[in-house]
């Protein structure tokens, strides 16, 4: 509610207001971790701060190298927790040096909206060449640059309600994940995350991986879909992969029936699980294709959403060009970083690079599970996105506390636990017993060996899920419970 000001204008001297903080404390380091946190606590999204905090894990984090970091109290961690949004690791040398010398010499402007600019328009050519490699009938495809991966799926929304005005319902599935703005989060089935903002746009969520379900839909409501939405792999439901063929049959039934498929890549592609586009290699050659996480490098948000001429310009034509914009998408800088991003994925061959250690470190996470039976109950893997489902702390039934609880509680704990034994991991928004690592693709040999080492570490310290109460004092624990459960 907005409150009336009382301060007379006249009255008020010429004097700057005074900003509390200033850069040059922060480049000097000069600000405590533990006031960080409570500024953090006070100012911003406080309760997802205090339930770091109350699991020891708030941070700050310091950088070490590119693959490491530093928590306050000087343990060194192996980074595997950038969600899939640090390719090269935090700062890599070959990104600082770029940005030094675009920063430099760059000529262009910053927010070129009404005229061309020359690092938007040869990261759309390089991403367009990138897809049409793998995908030949994308050569003409066109591309739509955004800040990140949630917005660049809203844009392929609005690409596929332009292509097919007299449809309006999209076909996703369960356990994926496309974001939490209000047009992403339709198809993110989440009953957290979407309870509080209903009624979402109309959409049919069908089982992952159920081609049989696909056909059904699609013969019986085939004019009122505007397009499918698909993850190659479920990242945050859990690195899940579909079963061999779905994706290609997928396909086939959408082309039958004239309906746009858009392959949500954001995490999947540009290397992250061995290929170029995850979509592409399992057989599917999509429509649409939204891309973000690895594009900026850990540097800076980019996303983009590439797709074939006529579906772009259905959204996009003529006179109406501006009827889908942005300010800060395309932006000189971001486009720089993503060109230079993906100029050293493809020059260092990350993807070869990722098929292969991906293979490597999922034999290892098999062997963990093996011999850890009661506190592991699967691993997955697709390339460098790896996930571990954990068997719940409680083996039982509480009454009146969802199992859902529990498994969050369960991955909380799994993840303070895994800090612990140096490994710093990842949550999963769309799977709470699952914690997921997403190291670096650049990270040498050595320390991708250690991780796994660490990880052994982790399940041999705490063998059974009981076991990783011991890493909190029971105040924080319980507080954590009552967070958990309430």
């Amino acid at each position: 509610m907005s409150r009336v000001g009382t301060r007379d204008p006249e009255r008020q001297n010429d004097a700057a207001p005074r900003l509390p903080i200033g850069t040059d404390e922060l480049l000097a380091g000069d600000l405590r971790p533990d006031d960080v946190v409570d500024l953090e606590v006070r100012y911003g999204n406080g309760d997802a701060f205090a339930l770091l905090k109350l699991l020891g894990m708030v941070g700050p984090f310091e950088v070490v190298s590119p693959w490491e970091l530093k928590t306050p109290g000087g343990d060194t961690l192996i980074h595997a927790g950038g969600y899939a949004a640090v390719p090269f690791g935090e700062g890599h040398p070959l990104l600082k040096d770029f940005v030094n010398a675009f920063l430099g010499s760059n000529r262009q402007l910053a927010f070129p909206q009404q005229s061309a600019s020359e690092w938007r328009a040869a990261l759309s050519a390089n991403l367009v060449a990138l897809l049409a490699s793998v995908a030949p009938d994308h050569a003409s495809s066109r591309v739509f640059l955004t800040n990140s991966g949630a917005e660049a799926v809203e844009t392929a929304m609005k690409m596929a309600l332009a292509y097919r005005p007299k449809a309006k319902r999209f076909v996703n599935f369960q356990r994926a994940y496309h974001g939490k703005t209000l047009g992403a989060l339709a198809l993110t089935p989440n009953e957290g995350y979407q309870a509080p903002f209903r009624p979402l746009r109309d959409v049919v969520t069908l089982p992952y991986g159920d081609a049989q379900a696909v056909a059904d839909v699609l013969d019986d409501q085939a004019n009122e879909i505007a397009a499918i939405v698909v993850e190659p792999v479920l990242g945050e439901g859990g690195v899940f992969r579909p079963p061999p063929g779905f994706l290609a049959e997928l396909g086939r039934l959408a082309g039958r029936h004239g309906i746009p498929v858009i392959a949500d890549e954001v995490q999947t592609g540009l290397g992250r699980t061995g290929h170029w586009f995850a979509s592409v290699a399992d057989g599917l050659v999509p429509d649409i294709v939204t891309l973000a996480k690895p594009l900026g490098g850990a540097m800076v948000p980019v996303g983009a959403t590439l797709a074939r001429n006529e579906i772009y310009r259905a959204l996009l034509p003529g006179t109406a060009s501006k009827r889908h914009s942005n300010t800060f998408g395309g932006g000189s800088l971001a486009s720089a970083v993503a060109m230079r991003s993906l100029e050293i994925l493809v020059e260092q061959r990350l993807d070869l690079r990722a098929r292969q250690l991906g293979d490597r470190g999922l034999e290892r996470m098999r062997r963990t599970v093996e011999s850890y039976p009661n506190l592991l109950a699967e691993a997955r893997g697709a390339g460098m996105l790896f996930a571990f489902t954990l068997k719940p702390i409680l083996g039982f039934k509480v009454p009146g506390v969802p199992a859902e609880a529990v498994e969050a509680l369960t991955s909380f704990l799994a993840l303070r636990a895994m800090q612990e034994a140096g490994v710093h991991a990842c949550y999963s928004d769309n799977g709470n017993h699952v914690v997921r690592l997403t190291p670096p693709l650049t990270i040498p040999d050595e320390l991708f060996d250690q991780l796994f080492d660490r990880i052994d570490e982790f399940a041999e310290t705490n063998p059974r899920p009981m076991k990783l109460l011991q890493w909190l004092p029971l105040q924080s624990l319980l507080k954590l419970a009552k967070r958990a459960f309430d």
